[in-house]
């Protein structure tokens, strides 16, 4: 079977979708079926093209056996909702032709958040005949809301209106959680067709593992308890409450306890000038690192810290750093309400906090710190926990998803 991916994101980018989306495809490779994906330049989240790519109007790789398409698009940082849009639909442009230049494909597949996307790849499936399936990572532009990006309007009701059409002409909808799934079947979309197929890790790449020295030693971390962030820093992880944390637990003269952020975003300019601002001795930022490296820095933290804006919207978020913390036997300390609050809780991985208080944060990590046997039980339950949550297992079960829309099985 030839399964066509349109993404806007993919490696050398780190982020989950581009990460969900490789291993994914790596491993329909593995199964014997031809996989071709349709992405762009890789800048996210910055906005610059990395090292080694270039922008152009077509180019074209293999990456562990997947057939890679780059196509050109209007590149702007991870940040304005205008700009951002104009990339989106500059990637709609020019991938909606390259899907009729390659080899005519036996099913099409594409992801959001953002929905141009999958509209790129509606239109390549209704002009090769082949069935469409939407892979739903977020509820774009509900999000847009959620985030304060932009305020209601009639052009996020006409999106909204997009995004129901294009959910309605899916032969398939693979949900990432279960709340999105819910979400749909209230706006009436068909419950038969919406299947769940969760974010995961790659447990021959997350595993436990003891501190790398060197990095300790760089970093200024020799005897320190890490809690860390690791992810994109953007509007919707409000990482002020991990700033104020920090502020809380210095004035505490817990001088024991450091953060580590990891990562680059629109927030992240910001985030440094509070922490100048607060004279966080306690506090160290690292830019975006290849994936290869990102274990390293994974291996330095005592606890992880997840954290998402409050708002009801992503109760229905499953963060997918959650699965590598779980792979790595990180104790989590989430600040994200909902179904993935239910996960940590449920797997005993973590200890959930109420989103953006700093103070419920602080007790978190200190419950942890103060409290070896609690440590060493939520070290020992993540690795059992992430065996749930395979990557390679989640993706055959989508696998099966995709040959049943394509009439395979």
């Amino acid at each position: 079977m030839h399964i066509l991916f349109l993404t806007d994101n993919f490696p050398p980018e780190v982020n989950a979708p581009a990460s969900r989306t490789f291993e994914h495809c790596r491993e329909w490779v593995k199964e014997g079926h031809r996989v071709t994906v349709i992405t762009c330049a890789p800048n996210f989240p910055n906005g610059k093209v990395f090292e080694g790519y270039r922008n152009k109007l077509i180019a074209r790789e293999e990456m562990e056996g997947i057939q890679v398409v780059r196509v050109w698009s209007y590149i702007t940082a991870n940040e304005g909702f205008l700009r951002r849009t104009l990339d989106y639909l500059s990637f709609m442009v020019f991938a909606t032709p390259a899907g009729l230049r390659v080899q005519r494909p036996d099913i099409v597949v594409a992801t959001s958040p953002q929905f141009f996307t999958a509209c790129a790849g509606y239109l390549v499936s209704r002009l090769r005949n082949a069935p469409f399936v939407f892979e739903l990572r977020d509820l774009w532009p509900e999000s847009i809301r959620a985030v304060g990006a932009m305020k209601q309007s009639t052009l996020l009701d006409w999106l909204e209106k997009l995004e129901l059409f294009l959910y309605r002409k899916a032969r398939v909808v693979v949900s990432v959680t279960e709340a999105f799934k819910r979400n749909l079947v209230e706006r009436r979309i068909e419950p038969s067709k919406i299947h769940v197929v969760t974010n995961g890790a790659d447990l021959s790449l997350f595993r436990p593992q003891c501190k790398d020295v060197d990095l300790v030693r760089s970093l200024g971390l020799t005897g320190k308890f890490v809690a860390g962030y690791i992810g994109t820093h953007g509007m919707a992880h409000a990482l002020e409450t991990l700033l104020e944390a920090a502020r809380l637990l210095q004035e505490e003269k817990r001088d024991d306890i450091h953060f580590l952020f990891l990562g680059d975003g629109a927030s992240k300019a910001n985030l440094q000038r509070c922490a100048v601002g607060m004279r966080l001795r306690n506090v160290t930022f690292v830019d975006t690192v290849p994936k290869a490296e990102v274990v390293k820095y994974w291996s330095l933290l005592d606890v992880s810290i997840i954290h998402l804006r409050k708002t009801d919207l992503f109760t229905t978020v499953i963060p997918s750093k959650l699965f590598e913390c779980m792979a790595m036997g990180i104790p989590v300390v989430h600040g994200v309400a909902g179904e993935s609050a239910a996960i940590v809780k449920g797997e005993n991985v973590g200890v959930p906090f109420e989103p953006e208080s700093a103070c419920e944060l602080k007790t978190s990590v200190l419950r942890i710190l103060d409290n070896p046997e609690l440590f060493a039980e939520l070290r020992r339950n993540g690795p059992i926990a992430a065996a749930h949550y395979d990557r390679r297992v989640l993706a055959r079960e989508m696998l099966q998803h995709l040959k049943s829309a394509a009439g395979r099985c």
